[in-house]
């Protein structure tokens, strides 16, 4: 085992276990954010920046520091290595002007976004964004498209993190879309105006970090922050059916595959599941589920289902009135 030391915190890891997964062992706000990388999607992270990192001490063999801020999500960790993330200056400013480089095309439609509230790029910008921008050129522009019958493709607010490709390639196992083109007029497309129309496509909707691909089904419908979201199972033969429903009253709005504590899709769900099970006849309810890493949506207490403690005393005092 390893013993690297990420802000002053000491964990003990495997060999070969990157810098950003030896900090999601400790967890908390030593765990940089990670915009691109996705640990069930092979070869995906390195393209966003946002988890550099800086190595201080590149191992307890060379104690030398690394010239450069690193990506945390494929730098590999060393015995002894000295890692340091939000204490570290040099990686706050870093990770400011990579969110500025983020934002320079991304539209300012989180009102309308379906995606708001539970947007890793609104987190992200939230934290370290500027109050204003400085980028005065125009921004790139593309027409709305439909790449299904169930998913819209936004390119306007994509930031090409290519999680969506290797989700359609690995797990859809159909894959028809990918990035065309280069540097600032590359865009995620579908070759010859194909449809995303495999049993497992909805997936890419979960694993976009913004809202560039989002479910046609659910559109406006509501925001994320009304809705209660609810363990949910069923019997399913193309994948485990464990889902979560996400609810406003007893009407299912939308369906989505439950995620952990980083964002993170635990068990992908078949198409079926997601757009064509939308009554509660069709689940079996479990239970509220505890999001903790989108405070929004657990700032309406939907866990509490029972009745108010305000109702008890407001009705004692009305007897004693009486």
């Amino acid at each position: 085992m390893f013993k690297v030391t990420i802000d002053n915190i000491t964990v003990e890891v495997e060999p070969g276990t990157t810098i950003l997964n030896a900090a999601r062992k400790i967890g908390g706000e030593v765990v940089p954010p990670a915009m691109c990388y996705y640990s069930k999607l092979k070869g995906s992270g390195g393209k966003c920046r946002t988890c550099l990192v800086k190595v201080a001490q590149g191992s307890a063999a060379d104690p030398r520091p690394m010239p450069k801020l690193v990506a945390s999500c494929s730098t590999p960790v060393q015995d002894g290595m000295v890692v340091q993330n939000i204490t570290s200056p040099e990686v706050l400013a870093a990770r400011k002007a990579i969110v500025e480089f983020l934002l320079i095309n991304h539209p300012l439609d989180c009102p309308v976004c379906d995606q708001a509230g539970e947007c890793d790029l609104q987190d992200l910008s939230f934290k370290h964004g500027l109050e204003a921008t400085r980028y005065i050129e125009e921004k790139r522009e593309f027409d709305v498209v439909d790449i299904g019958e169930k998913i819209k493709l936004h390119m306007n607010r994509c930031i090409l993190c290519y999680r969506c490709v290797y989700t359609a390639d690995q797990i859809a196992g159909k894959r028809v879309h990918g990035v065309m083109y280069r540097g600032d007029t590359a865009e995620i497309s579908t070759l010859i105006s194909q449809n995303i129309n495999s049993d497992f496509s909805g997936n890419v909707i979960d694993v976009c970090p913004v809202g560039a691909l989002t479910d046609r089904t659910f559109r406006f419908k509501s925001r994320v922050w009304f809705l209660n979201p609810m363990n949910a199972h069923r019997d399913c033969l193309k994948c485990s059916g464990k889902v979560t429903a996400w609810m406003f009253g007893k009407e299912i709005y939308r369906v989505t595959a439950r995620k952990d504590q980083f964002g993170e899709v635990e068990e992908f769900i078949c198409d079926e599941c997601r757009f064509e099970k939308k009554q509660t006849s069709d689940w079996v309810i479990e239970g509220p589920r505890h999001i903790e890493r989108n405070s929004v949506i657990s700032a309406n207490h939907y866990e509490k289902i029972k009745k108010p403690s305000i109702i008890k005393p407001l009705e004692e005092k009305t007897e004693k009135q009486e």
